[in-house]
């Protein structure tokens, strides 16, 4: 009978155990940010190499947890991602399924990011896009960037045309790139801006992402007497551009550059070699020199470093939306989060600069572009160097 009685109480001890443990709800401790990008499809392998980048720096986020990010010590980020494939529809499907698990979402493509823009609006949720146009930004809404858009970028190139320009006639500039929404993000705002700067602009020439020949389209910019080619697409466009450039005797005759912000990287000057020399950009995020961190982070997860994922934007795009999960917790409690709540954290977000890279991020409603100044950079001897200081880009806001 004692036997049984001991028996029972150990039974029963055991039975409490479980229940006096963590349960699922304590587990949970868990906030999902969501991925919506064309991981396969034209843009594949840029969109690519940015997810990764962005695994990459959540790994590293939860190993360190850096005294800079305001974020609860016993909350998980998890990232929730999907492929679009480059399709709207596909990009609205992956959405669907996602949205009432996450309370903010990177879509770092324009076409995801322009039909995915009325869901987010009527949803309440919170994204952050990458390669940005004027319909994204104005009027802000649900949609935040880290810096300008490509027009804005493009503005920036203008005027360091014309701060340079020695010649008496106005300088011409030929635009070639995708038929995309990112491949055209500068075209109108852009073109509008270098025409009153006195700027003569040539009919826009578009190319896939993968063209196998541009010589139609480089010999009419260059017949019409181009003086600078601006390539608005990302360096595994610009890469075949600019060899053909070499074949048909371009090269030196006219000055090439590009948008984009992982337009010139590593991978464009490796695979161009000296045909890469004098390629200008105008830069929304410093060159990976100047920004020592995103070494440690992505060599320890990596192996290598990679800048044709958006190199330093990294360390924005990756810290930001944490710092304002991590407020918006603060606020309202974790089980209170949602897309409103990170929304009204953003806009608390003001000179914010996680890892000291000198690209301050400051939100309103006034402006949701975040760190909208540029700077020119230039290859020179095979590296990457800065030429000026960083300015305000330009605020072109489309007449409605």
């Amino acid at each position: 009978m004692v036997w049984i009685t001991l028996a029972a109480i150990t039974l029963a001890v055991a039975l409490l155990v479980p229940a006096c443990a963590p349960g699922p709800a304590e587990e949970a401790r868990v906030v999902k940010i969501g991925y919506i990008a064309p991981l396969t499809g034209g843009p594949a392998p840029i969109m690519q190499l940015g997810w990764r980048n962005l695994m990459d720096y959540l790994s590293w986020f939860e190993k360190t947890r850096p005294s800079e990010i305001t974020f609860p010590a016993d909350v998980k980020v998890e990232l929730v991602w999907g492929d679009s494939g480059f399709e709207a529809a596909k990009a609205i499907s992956v959405y669907e399924r996602m949205r009432d698990e996450v309370v903010f979402i990177h879509v770092p493509s324009p076409t995801e990011a322009t039909a995915l823009k009325p869901r987010l609006e009527r949803d309440g949720i919170p994204a952050l896009t990458m390669s940005v146009s004027e319909d994204l930004m104005y009027p802000p809404g649900w949609i935040f960037a880290i810096y300008g858009t490509e027009s804005e970028r493009f503005a920036a190139v203008c005027d360091w045309i014309m701060a340079n320009w020695k010649e008496e006639r106005p300088p011409r500039i030929g635009m070639i790139g995708t038929d995309t929404p990112s491949g055209r993000a500068a075209e109108v705002m852009g073109t509008k801006y270098a025409q009153s700067l006195g700027i003569e602009m040539l009919p826009f020439e578009a190319v896939p992402y993968l063209p196998l020949d541009v010589t139609p389209q480089l010999l009419r910019l260059s017949n019409q007497g181009a003086d600078f080619i601006y390539n608005t697409s990302t360096w595994v466009t610009v890469v075949p551009i600019m060899k053909d450039a070499e074949r048909l005797g371009l090269i030196g005759k006219i000055r090439f550059g590009g948008g984009i912000e992982d337009t010139q990287s590593i991978e464009l000057i490796d695979a161009l070699g000296p045909l890469a020399e004098g390629y200008f950009h105008a830069r929304y995020c410093p060159w990976y020199k100047e920004a020592p961190i995103l070494w440690e982070i992505l060599r320890q997860y990596r192996g290598r470093l990679d800048t044709s994922g958006g190199g330093a934007t990294t360390l924005l795009y990756g810290p930001v939306p944490i710092e304002a999960i991590g407020r918006a917790i603060q606020k309202v409690g974790l089980e209170n989060v949602d897309g409103w709540a990170v929304r009204d954290a953003l806009y608390t977000i003001k000179n914010y600069d996680p890892h000291h890279i000198g690209r301050p991020v400051s939100y309103s409603p006034e402006d949701n572009r975040g760190a909208p100044k540029v700077r020119m950079y230039v290859v020179k001897n095979g590296d990457v160097i800065p030429i000026g200081e960083w300015t305000d880009a330009h605020m072109l806001i489309p007449e409605r």
